[in-house]
């Protein structure tokens, strides 16, 4: 070898480690720095012709294997869903209220209908008793604003929930903006040799800010731009970016669904919505339309049920004193056919409960609602009307009497309701679902409005008899079974159609969404195992051992010092040769 070759062999030498260095120096500096992998300079030896001049570095490369950060990846979009479902189910969990260990007490709903039904076997023992009734008709407030309080909070999760996408979907265009910024100068860097491995890094982490939000496919071309996909192959990174597209609704209440009238997540006017089943978007996505609008439709089931249960009872009563005037809370036209059959009562009564006047009335002998009040007006102390928004009034018209209707065995309508219910003459509950269930607005403002009685539904009944006697706790009575019976509630959420108490419906809600929570805890804890394990996995292979970094830069010190040594030698011999070519 000559001199000449061992020169350049030895200058290579020290270029080449001082390269090696440089790396080693930049993965200690970098040690902590988050999405960071250990950088390694990779060699290639050099010749001229058959002898080798030394090496040269030829990349500088990360140790991470594209396997191990797809599956990383993969990962953090499976935590990514486990975890904001198992957040927003905690919060759930917190607004379904509590059962004490001995199953009796709480804030629970099944709780408050169980006082409600204990208030009403009290009231039935006393049923003059103007305290026991302020209890009952409190029990039935607490009962409905339970109910009305843990609906608004579904639906205020679910508003969150739409939020929370609208964030997500803005983080995942932003990353998507950044990967397109950073393939243009990776390519750019790479065809002009240059080093990229720590913007490759940066473009690692805004791929993993995505896939914490949605699951998505990957892969570096031959010029080592990224191209990224959604998981049914729809691109959102090729020679530009393709942003997500999502409009927030802001409020939403139980009348509101994806895709009726909720926005989805669109691709270039391409909805997605339905093939992102993973990352926070999914997990959001599931609780919005799914998981949460379940739970909103077992409580509107348990507020129906509870408000045909107590109405239909409420109906057939009356206070004491009668109200002068009774108004409807359905809407009906007067020209609607009647379906009805049986017999109804409707009396005038006095203050002390005796009857003034009365009348039967066969619901199966007329055609239309207005055939039927025409007939009740027609009664000598009676009008009756429909009013501006099609509600039935029936009104004394004497106003120190009051109006008092009889179910008997009369029925109208296909759910064969009594005729008061019907038209809810004496609803004691009012509303359409869980969102808007309430005392009624007669009663709250006059506790002496809610019925206790009923009227004497005797074949033999002339007037100046009691019709409602006062101490008559039949109805009480009859609430308070309504309320622990059997009731059939049609299949719900996450529920099937069963025949069961009110009370045990409440207790299979909040059992639901228990089981929810407890699942949504187990799929948490298994995806962060899963993520811990494949990073773990990532770091041992690509994190940045600061022992290992320093021992071979201590080893890179020595080879420097030989090399450097080597050109020293060479050196003084090529003084030795030119010292002994000028004295020839």
């Amino acid at each position: 070898m000559s001199m000449r070759i061992a020169y350049s062999a030895a200058n290579s030498a020290l270029m080449t480690i001082q390269s090696q260095m440089s790396v080693s120096s930049n993965n200690i500096a970098n040690a902590d720095t988050d999405g960071y992998t250990r950088k390694v300079a990779n060699l290639t030896a050099t010749n001229s012709g058959s002898y080798g001049t030394g090496v040269t570095v030829s990349s500088v490369t990360s140790t991470a294997s594209s396997s191990m950060v797809k599956s990383v990846v993969k990962a953090s979009s499976t935590l990514g869903s486990a975890e904001v479902v198992a957040s927003y189910m905690s919060s759930l969990g917190d607004a379904m209220g509590t059962i004490d260990s001995d199953g009796t007490t709480g804030s629970s709903l099944s709780s408050m209908i169980d006082d409600l039904e204990s208030s009403l076997r009290s009231l039935a023992d006393t049923p003059e008793s103007d305290t026991l009734v302020a209890q009952v008709l409190g029990a039935v407030d607490d009962a409905a604003s339970q109910l009305r309080t843990t609906s608004a909070s579904v639906q205020q999760l679910r508003s969150q929930a739409d939020s929370d996408i609208d964030a997500a979907v803005d983080t995942v265009n932003s990353a998507l903006n950044t990967i397109d910024s950073l393939n243009e100068q990776i390519v750019s860097g790479q065809a002009r040799g240059l080093d990229t491995s720590n913007l490759e890094d940066q473009r690692y982490t805004a791929l993993q800010s995505i896939s914490e939000n949605m699951e998505v496919s990957y892969f570096t071309d031959s010029n080592g731009a990224m191209k990224v996909y959604t998981d049914n192959g729809i691109p959102l990174v090729d020679s530009q970016v393709h942003e997500l597209s999502f409009n927030s609704a802001g409020t939403l209440n139980s009348g509101v669904s994806y895709p009726a009238n909720l926005s989805g997540i669109t691709v270039g006017g391409i909805d997605i919505t339905g093939n992102i089943n993973s990352g926070a978007i999914g997990g959001l996505l599931q609780l919005r339309d799914e998981d949460l609008p379940a739970v909103q439709d077992e409580l509107d089931q348990l507020a129906t049920s509870l408000m045909t249960a107590l109405n239909s009872v409420s109906n057939t009563g009356t206070s004491l004193p009668a109200p002068n005037s009774l108004t409807g809370t359905a809407t009906v036209a007067g020209t609607d056919a009647v379906d009805g059959s049986g017999t109804v009562r409707v009396a005038v009564l006095n203050s002390d409960g005796e009857v003034d006047e009365y009348q039967d009335f066969d619901l199966s002998s007329y055609s239309t609602i207005d055939d039927l009040i025409a007939d009740i007006d027609g009664m000598g102390g009676i009008s009756a009307s429909l009013d501006s928004d099609g509600h039935l009034v029936i009104s004394a018209d004497d106003t120190d009497m009051g109006v008092s209707i009889g179910a008997m065995d009369g029925t109208m309508g296909t759910d064969s309701q009594n005729m008061s219910m019907f038209f809810g003459l004496n609803d004691l509950l009012t509303g359409t679902g869980a969102s808007d269930i309430s005392l009624s607005s007669r009663i709250a403002e006059d506790s002496s409005a809610f019925a206790v009685g009923a009227l004497s539904d005797s074949s033999t009944l002339t007037v100046g008899e009691i019709g409602v006697a006062a101490g008559d706790g039949s109805v009480a009575t009859a609430l308070a079974d309504a309320l622990s019976g059997d009731t059939t509630f049609a299949a719900a959420g996450n529920m099937s159609a069963m025949t069961t108490s009110l009370s045990s419906y409440a207790s299979g809600i909040l059992s639901d969404v228990s089981t929810s929570v407890d699942s949504s805890e187990s799929k948490l804890a298994s995806a962060e195992t899963r993520y811990t394990t494949q990073s773990e996995a990532l770091s041992s292979q690509s994190g940045v051992n600061l022992d290992e970094e320093n021992a071979l830069i201590s080893q890179l010190e020595n080879a420097y010092a030989t090399a450097a040594s080597l050109i020293e030698a060479l050196n003084s011999m090529f003084d030795d040769l030119l010292t002994a070519v000028k004295s020839t």
